[in-house]
């Protein structure tokens, strides 16, 4: 027989997995002040193996405007440089002998609006994977009814997993209004 708190816990782990994703994804996305976030995805070629860009220099945001890496170790300038250049985060950086300042431009509105879609198409996906977990969730349940559980048992498991359906979906919206919020500020 199934039991009901691991079908309601399998799927809560899912959502929050999803909500996690979501939000690193959201960081990710450039909102026109500096952040050390933006470059997390940056892999660089280290004594032949790929690795982020904190793993061989300190990372740092002196202003709103600028983010500074300093290597540990001055022969990986000119590879930092080449996968900042190479990213796609469409920002040339500048190398002074002692660090690489990466200066953020202010976003135009054009580009602003398409960083809105970018995150409201981060968010719809995210909100699939929402009603997938609570799918599975319901399916498991509906399996549970044939191996002998009580129906009406069968249908409170499914109003909470609505509920948790709905409170991450809240989640998620909450997330992107103030994602938006954050790229439309000038």
């Amino acid at each position: 027989m199934i039991n009901i708190e691991d079908c309601l816990s399998e799927a809560k782990d899912s959502m929050d997995m999803t909500i996690m994703h979501l939000d690193e994804e959201l960081a990710h996305i450039r909102a026109g002040k500096a952040n050390a976030r933006i470059i997390d995805g940056i892999r660089v070629n280290s004594y032949g193996s790929m690795c982020p860009i904190s793993n061989v220099a300190a990372i740092s945001t002196p202003d709103a405007r600028s983010i500074t890496i300093k290597p540990w170790d001055k022969s990986m300038f000119a590879e930092i440089e080449k996968a900042i250049i190479n990213s796609d985060l469409g920002i040339m950086p500048e190398n002074n002998g002692d660090v690489i300042r990466i200066g953020i431009p202010p976003l135009t509105e054009e580009r602003r609006r398409e960083l809105v879609k970018q995150t409201h198409r981060e968010s719809e996906t995210a909100k699939i994977s929402i009603r997938n977990a609570r799918r599975d969730a319901i399916e498991l349940l509906k399996k549970g009814l044939k191996d002998g559980l009580p129906e009406d048992t069968e249908k409170d498991a499914e109003n909470s997993v609505q509920k948790l359906h709905d409170q991450f979906i809240k989640k998620i919206d909450d997330l992107l209004a103030a994602k938006e919020k954050e790229i439309m500020t000038v």
